[in-house]
């Protein structure tokens, strides 16, 4: 494809996720993409095929972004506590990067359906795999504590949260807020031998 179909496409998935943010997926019709898009309906499904072929799109970039920032960090990052750091700091990166698009993830995927909700999940689910191995690492080299089975779980919340409230123009930056995370977490976490 070329750069101007890219770029037309780019910009109606960017459009797209602030609407779907603003008035929700169900709420948005594709005549409400079009006017704001400035595309009939004709040019507008060249771009983007259906209205649930965008909720996948919008959902699926930003996890599949995350992914291979992650497994890069699996692959280079030996220590457990850098690898979350980085994978902390990657996340609140895209969420304020982002926020709409990730906005409608939390609000809106469980709208999709079959092969597309299935891998949107599986994304979501390796994603958080990601730092389930580092806590387990962390714990098998006895840095922290035995953890609850659900700690990955509890951990991704906390941050993913953060697209209710991260502004652009907060004090602290995307890397300050996930460190300031990490550290009280870590700092819990943390085996007697090592606190």
């Amino acid at each position: 494809m070329s750069d101007k179909y890219d770029a037309n496409r780019d910009r109606v998935l960017r459009v797209a996720a602030e609407l779907f943010a603003k008035s929700g997926y169900h709420g948005t019709g594709i005549a409400d993409l079009g006017t704001a898009v400035g595309l009939g309906r004709g040019a507008l499904y060249h771009y983007i095929g259906s209205k649930e072929a965008i909720l996948y799109e919008i959902s699926c970039r930003r996890l599949t972004q995350l992914n291979s920032i992650a497994d890069e960090s699996a692959l280079t990052e030996a220590d457990p506590e850098i690898r979350l750091r980085g994978l902390a700091r990657a996340l609140m990166r895209d969420i304020a990067g982002h926020r709409a698009e990730w906005t409608v993830f939390f609000r809106e995927h469980h709208a999709l359906t079959g092969e597309r909700r299935d891998r949107v999940i599986a994304e979501r689910e390796r994603f958080e795999s990601h730092w389930r191995h580092a806590l387990e690492q962390g714990v098998r080299d006895g840095r922290f504590r035995a953890l609850p089975r659900l700690m990955a779980k509890g951990l991704l919340g906390m941050f993913n949260y953060s697209y209710v409230w991260m502004n652009p123009g907060d004090r602290e930056t995307p890397d300050e807020i996930a460190d300031a995370f990490l550290d009280t977490v870590i700092t819990g976490m943390r085996s007697g031998e090592h606190a």
